[in-house]
């Protein structure tokens, strides 16, 4: 029987989320004994030719290489992954897709005309078919074990859906909107954290993204009674998964 192959690839991001395979330490030594890792180049320069039974990627598309490149990873993986806010929401990079890039390109570097970039970043899934989406920034690391190993085993990952609220009550944190009238966007965001800014006393701040029933036109009411004016509000949806949020609000 032939040893699955994995490929882990990296677009526009910071890296942390190839880092947090990494970290896996002991857990990564035994899926290394039962996989072969042939791409990834943040562990090893040693690269082995696809067809990969699963790619990872992480990190958004930003430029027309970016494009070309998630087809052609695409092309090679029969089964694709996205890992971490970039290469799910675009992540912190897709601030830009609600300014003038062209202005940006002026101001910041002395030869614009050498910098070759698209007007938006924006994840994976709006250039190929993706087959799972793990969120995060960075994403956690059981989560992305649950997912490597459910898709080798050939089965659906086990990774929920809900909010954070839920990991909140299963911790036995108070709720800090509740409690303290803290802004939080624990009730509209992912889970996979394990609540761990509302738990040391920090309302959340939506780094895993959107959950599965985001009620914004509920939320935000209750962000402004906690004392936010309408900038404020913007500028606490507007970090990592900024597009995505900006896609919830719209609908």
């Amino acid at each position: 029987m032939n040893t699955p192959k994995l490929a882990v690839y990296k677009l526009a991001s910071c890296d942390g989320c190839q880092l947090t395979l990494l970290d896996c330490e002991d857990e990564l030594l035994a899926l290394a004994g039962r996989v072969d890792i042939a791409h990834f180049l943040e562990a090893s320069s040693a690269v082995t030719g696809g067809p990969y039974d699963l790619a990872l990627v992480e990190g958004s598309v930003t430029t027309e290489r970016d494009a070309e490149r998630v087809r052609e990873i695409r092309a090679a993986a029969r089964r694709l992954v996205t890992i971490g806010a970039c290469a799910t929401a675009g992540g912190i990079q897709a601030l830009r897709n609600f300014a003038d890039v062209e202005e940006y390109r002026r101001v910041v570097y002395a030869h614009p005309e050498y910098i070759s970039s698209l007007a938006t970043s924006t994840p994976v899934s709006d250039h190929v078919q993706v087959d799972f989406e793990l969120r995060g920034c960075p994403i956690d690391k059981r989560q992305l074990l649950e997912v490597i190993t459910a898709f080798l085993a050939g089965r659906k990952p086990d990774v929920p859906n809900h909010s954070v609220c839920f990991e909140c009550k299963r911790r036995g944190a108070v709720c800090v909107m509740v409690a303290e009238g803290k802004p939080c966007l624990g009730p509209v965001t992912h889970a996979g954290c394990g609540a761990l800014c509302p738990a040391y006393g920090r309302g959340c701040y939506g780094c895993f993204g959107p959950s599965g029933s985001v009620n914004l036109p509920a939320l935000i009411p209750v962000l402004r009674s906690d004392g936010l004016d309408d900038a404020a509000v913007e500028r606490l949806l507007t970090t990592f998964n900024a597009a995505a949020f900006a896609k919830e609000q719209d609908r």
